[in-house]
Formats: structure tokens, sequence, C-alpha cells
């Protein structure tokens, strides 16, 4: 099994900027990251396999202010979160899975991180 470790979440100001990290013991996953707000359903932000060329998928929600990066040597992804809005409010997760790659869906994930908690203020 894979062990995830996110850091990087805090408190910044609408418009602002985080960059969130994932340090997983093992890249030969389909990977992503997911939110979930206070009283909302979990949220995929943004899919991907870090052996992969490069490619990503990315919810509506985030696609052209969030960018996810990966630093295999290290066996870590980040998220880089720009332009960030009140309604990015919520705790961060990573995921790693065996299934299905570049998908959004939850059930398709079956190790998590223990997140890291990101305040947009307006």
């Amino acid at each position: 099994q894979v062990q995830l470790v996110e850091s990087g979440g805090g408190s910044v100001q609408a418009g602002g900027s985080l960059r969130l990290s994932c340090a997983a013991t093992d890249s030969h996953y389909c990977m992503a990251w997911f939110r979930q707000a206070p009283g909302k359903e979990r949220e995929g932000v943004v899919a991907f396999y870090p052996g992969g060329s490069g490619r990503a998928y990315y919810a509506d929600s985030v696609k052209g202010r969030f960018t996810i990066s990966r630093d295999n040597a290290k066996n870590t992804n980040y998220l880089q979160m720009n332009s960030l809005k009140p309604e990015d409010t919520a705790m961060y997760y990573c995921a790693a899975g065996v299934g299905a790659c570049y998908t959004l869906a939850a059930t398709n994930y079956r190790y998590w991180g223990q997140g890291t908690q990101v305040t947009v203020s307006s």
C-alpha cells in the first residue's frame, strides 16, 4: 500500500496563491486531489498519473487556476493554486488508487492522506 502526506495548506486572501504538496511512498499509482468543504460532498480537483506524459484532468471549477506538477525523484506532486476564491475553502486530500486513472470519482481511490486545510478569505 502507499502512504500519502499532504502539506502546504494555510489561509490566504482571495486572489492569492498556495502550493500544496503530496509526498507518496510510491508513485506507481493513479493519483488525484480532492477537496471537501463543511457540509458538502467530496469534490475531485485533479486526476493524473505521476509516471505519465503530464496529462491531467481538472475539474471545471479549477481549470485555468490550478496546476499539477510532480517531482518523480521525490515521489512528490504539487498542486499550485492561483487566483484563489472563497469557494475554494476546503480540506484538501491527496489520493491514490490502482483503478482507472484520470477520473475524479472518489470511489476509484483506495488510499488517502490526512488532508491539509485551505482557507480563502474575501
